[in-house]
C-alpha cells in the first residue's frame, strides 16, 4: 500500500510540476501587463482591468477546448491507442482555429458595446478599447494553445507545455516593456506585445506536434467526426464556464459602481486570485490526465486513489498559498500600483484571500478529478446551482455600497466566501458518490 502510494505521488508530482510552470504563465501574462500599466496610471490600471474582465470572460468561454481535449486523449492513451489519441487532439486544434477566426473578428467589431457595458469613466473607457481592440487578434492563438496543451497533457506529458510557457513568459516581459515604455505606446503596447509572444507559441506547438502526427502515423487533416465529437463534448463544458463568467463579470461590475480605485485595486486581487489559482490547478491538471488513464484502462480503483492524494495534496498547497498571500499582503499594492494608499485599501481584501485559499484549492482539485471522468453534464448543473446564493449577495452588497478598504474586504469576502464555498459544496457532494466514474467517454 506504502509503495502504491508512493508511485502515485511520483506521478502526480511528475505532471503537477511542469503544469504548474506552463498554468502560471497566462495568469503572468496578466501580471506582467498589470504591473506595467499600473505603473502608467490609475485610469490604465482600471481600464486593463475591464479590458482583463472581457478577454478573461471570452476565453474562458472556449476553456472547454482543453478541458474535453485531455480526457478524450487520455482516454485513448489509456486504452493503448496512441495514434487515435493524437487524431483526435488534433481535430481539437481545428476546432479552436475555426472558432479563434470567428471571435477575433466579430470581437474587434463589439470593443466599444462590450466595454461600455461596464458604465466606466471616459478615460477608462479609452484605455480598456485600446487595450481590447488589438488583443482580439491574439484569440485565435489562445485558444489553440488552449487545445495543443490539453493534447499533450493527455499524453501524460506537461513538460513540453511548460517550456513553452516558460519562453513565451520571459518573451511576453521583454517584448511589452520595449512596447510600453521604449515605444511609447502605452496601454497598446502592452495588448500588442501579449499577441505576439501568443502567436509565437502556436508555431512551437505546431512543430512539436506535427512530429508527434508523423511518429504515430496520425493524420493532420481535420475529420468531421472529430470536430463534431469536440464540440459535443465540450458543449457542457461551456456551459459550466458560463456560469464562472457570470460571477467574474458581476463581480467586476460591483467593483466598478464602487468607483475607480476600486476596480483598480480589484483588479490587483483578482490578478493574484488568478496566478494562485492557475498554480494550485497544477493538480487539478495531474487529476485530470490520470483519471482519464485510469478510466481508459478500466482500473476504479486507481480513479479512487487519485483522488483522495490529489485533494490531500491541493488542500496543504492552498495553506501555504494562503500564508505567501498573507505575508506579502502589505507590499503586493506598491508592487503593482506604486501608490501607497491604494495598496492600504488593497491589503484587507488579499488577506481575506489568503484566508480562503484552502477552499480554493479543493475546488480546483475537484473540477479537474470530474473533468477527468467526463462529468462535464454535473460541473454544468452545479455552475448555476452555484450562482443561487452568489448573485443576492452581490446584488446587496452593491445595495449597500461601501467605501474605503472596506469597500474591497467585502467584495472579496462576498466572492471567495460565498461563491467559493458554494462550488466547494457542490463538487464535494458529487464525488461521494460512484455516478461521476460512469460517464460516457
Amino acid at each position: 500500500m506504502v509503495t502504491a502510494r508512493r508511485s502515485l505521488d511520483r506521478d502526480i508530482l511528475r505532471l503537477a510540476f511542469p503544469a504548474l510552470g506552463s498554468l502560471i504563465a497566462e495568469p503572468l501574462f496578466l501580471a506582467v501587463d498589470a504591473a506595467m500599466v499600473g505603473h502608467l496610471g490609475i485610469d490604465e490600471l482600471a481600464g486593463l482591468g475591464i479590458a482583463s474582465a472581457v478577454l478573461t470572460t471570452i476565453v474562458g468561454l472556449m476553456v472547454f477546448l482543453a478541458y474535453s481535449t485531455t480526457p478524450a486523449v487520455a482516454r485513448r492513451f489509456g486504452a493503448g491507442d496512441v495514434r487515435a489519441a493524437v487524431s483526435v487532439g488534433i481535430d481539437g486544434m481545428w476546432l479552436a482555429l475555426g472558432i479563434g477566426a470567428v471571435l477575433a473578428v466579430a470581437g474587434t467589431f463589439a470593443v466599444p458595446a462590450l466595454v461600455a457595458a461596464f458604465s466606466p469613466d471616459a478615460a477608462v473607457a479609452g484605455h480598456a478599447e485600446a487595450y481590447l481592440g488589438i488583443s482580439m487578434w491574439g484569440l485565435p492563438a489562445m485558444l489553440i494553445v488552449f487545445a495543443a496543451t490539453g493534447l499533450l497533457r493527455g499524453l501524460q506529458n506537461t513538460i513540453v507545455p511548460l517550456w513553452i510557457a516558460g519562453a513565451g513568459f520571459t518573451l511576453n516581459a521583454g517584448v511589452n516593456w520595449l512596447l510600453i515604455y521604449g515605444l511609447g505606446w502605452g496601454v497598446a503596447g502592452s495588448a500588442a506585445g501579449t499577441v505576439l509572444v501568443q502567436w509565437g507559441m502556436v508555431g512551437a506547438y505546431v512543430v512539436v506536434i506535427g512530429r508527434l502526427a508523423r511518429r504515430h502515423r496520425a493524420t493532420i487533416r481535420p475529420h468531421r467526426e472529430g470536430l463534431g465529437g469536440s464540440a459535443r463534448s465540450g458543449g457542457w463544458m461551456f456551459l459550466r464556464t458560463v456560469s464562472l463568467r457570470v460571477a467574474t463579470l458581476g463581480t467586476v461590475w460591483v467593483a466598478t459602481d464602487l468607483g475607480t480605485r476600486e476596480l483598480a485595486g480589484w483588479q490587483v486581487v483578482f490578478t493574484i486570485f488568478s496566478t494562485t489559482a492557475f498554480a494550485l490547478d497544477a493538480l487539478a491538471i495531474a487529476a485530470q490526465a490520470l483519471v482519464g488513464k485510469a478510466l481508459g484502462e478500466r482500473d476504479p480503483r486507481q480513479v479512487r486513489a487519485v483522488l483522495g492524494r490529489t485533494v490531500l495534496w491541493g488542500v496543504w498547497g492552498g495553506v501555504a498559498a494562503g500564508v505567501v498571500i498573507a505575508a506579502l499582503s502589505g507590499v503586493i499594492g506598491v508592487v503593482f500600483t506604486g501608490d501607497a494608499e491604494v495598496a492600504a485599501d488593497i491589503q484587507p481584501a488579499l488577506l481575506v484571500l489568503a484566508v480562503s485559499q484552502p477552499i480554493g484549492a479543493f475546488v480546483f482539485v475537484l473540477d479537474g478529478v470530474l473533468m477527468g471522468a467526463n462529468d462535464a453534464r454535473y460541473l454544468a448543473i452545479a455552475g448555476g446551482l452555484n450562482l443561487l446564493p452568489y448573485l443576492p449577495a452581490l446584488i446587496a452588497l452593491a445595495w449597500l455600497s461601501p467605501s474605503g478598504p472596506g469597500a474591497l474586504a467585502w467584495l472579496s469576502a462576498t466572492y471567495y466566501g460565498v461563491y467559493m464555498l458554494a462550488r466547494g459544496v457542490t463538487l464535494g457532494a458529487r464525488i461521494r458518490g460512484r455516478a461521476w466514474m460512469e460517464q460516457a467517454a
